[in-house]
């Protein structure tokens, strides 16, 4: 059995790429993160860090000479969680299959924004042109995504009624619909894994008061990955308060890990105009409040 629970960061930033020599200790990618778990090769959303992911896994394929399999997990469909799709190699090769979920955003489901992004007024492939095998759903926050042998497809049951009883080889993947963010929310995704369980909660905010449903999702988890962009000045002062823009400051995501007693804590969609040196200060305050705290940088890697 495949005791793999590893977490790699390919895109930590929000809004739009940052490259440059200004950003290089914490990376100018927007997000996209890798979970090696169980056997499986779970991503979570497709920002332009998914375009370095995708050519390592072309590496892997050539040296292993297997199949590309992998499960893409969409928060929501907001351009910086998928501008990297298109330019995702694995997506152009006939031998690959990806199982693609997230949520439906408004009036328009997971495959009719990406095919829009990809039609040919702006880019020379269309989403149906692409040669690998896509299966395409929505996934609702009564469901539970089961992934169990890798050679097969996922399996999307009702939590409360149809889902299989549990293997010790089995992980399970539990969305949850956030409404703190503009445009139709987000989903927030759990990991559970042989009693370990990572959370992904970016693209969150709470300007009511904390996430009480975040809390109770996240309790006693290895790994809460949370949105931090703002500061606290930012989110309320100058010309242009943040409040209400769907994103949280790292004084959120501190009091969320507190309340929910989690082992590890790691901030992420960093604003694209905080640049290293601004990051290293706030991590240095997020951990006075939250010791261990870390901001997340590319190529960043955790392991459960």
């Amino acid at each position: 059995m495949n005791t793999e629970f590893k977490i790699t960061f390919w895109g930590v930033r929000g809004g739009y790429p940052m490259p440059g020599p200004t950003t290089v200790g914490f990376g100018g990618n927007t997000t996209c993160v890798e979970v090696r778990v169980g056997g499986h090769v779970v991503i979570l959303d497709a920002g332009t860090g998914i375009i370095g992911l995708g050519r390592e896994l072309l590496k892997e394929r050539q040296a292993h000479h297997q199949p590309i399999i992998a499960t893409l997990l969409f928060t929501h469909t907001h351009n910086d969680h998928t501008q990297g799709f298109p330019f995702f190699v694995p997506a152009l090769l006939p031998t690959s299959t990806l199982y693609m979920f997230g949520p439906r955003m408004l009036h328009d489901d997971l495959g009719a924004v990406l095919s829009r992004a990809m039609l040919p007024s702006v880019f020379p492939i269309e989403l149906d042109e692409l040669p690998s095998m896509r299966v395409i759903s929505s996934v609702r926050s009564d469901e539970m995504i089961v992934l169990d042998d890798p050679s097969s497809p996922p399996q999307v049951c009702a939590r409360q009624r149809d889902c299989p009883e549990t293997s010790p080889s089995e992980v399970q993947i539990r969305a949850l619909h956030s409404h703190a963010h503009p445009k139709g929310g987000v989903l927030i995704y759990k990991i559970t894994y042989q009693d370990k369980h990572m959370v992904f909660a970016t693209d969150t905010e709470d300007y009511h008061g904390m996430q009480t449903v975040l809390v109770r999702l996240a309790q006693g988890a290895d790994l809460l990955i949370h949105d931090a962009q703002y500061t606290q000045e930012e989110y309320t002062g100058g010309f242009t308060p943040r409040q209400g823009w769907g994103h949280s400051t790292w004084e959120m995501a501190t009091e969320v890990g507190a309340a929910a007693g989690v082992k590890q804590l790691v901030l992420t969609h960093h604003d694209p105009l905080h640049d290293d040196k601004f990051l290293e200060d706030i991590e240095q305050r997020a951990q006075a409040s939250f010791p261990g705290c870390l901001l997340a940088r590319e190529g960043m890697t955790i392991e459960l």
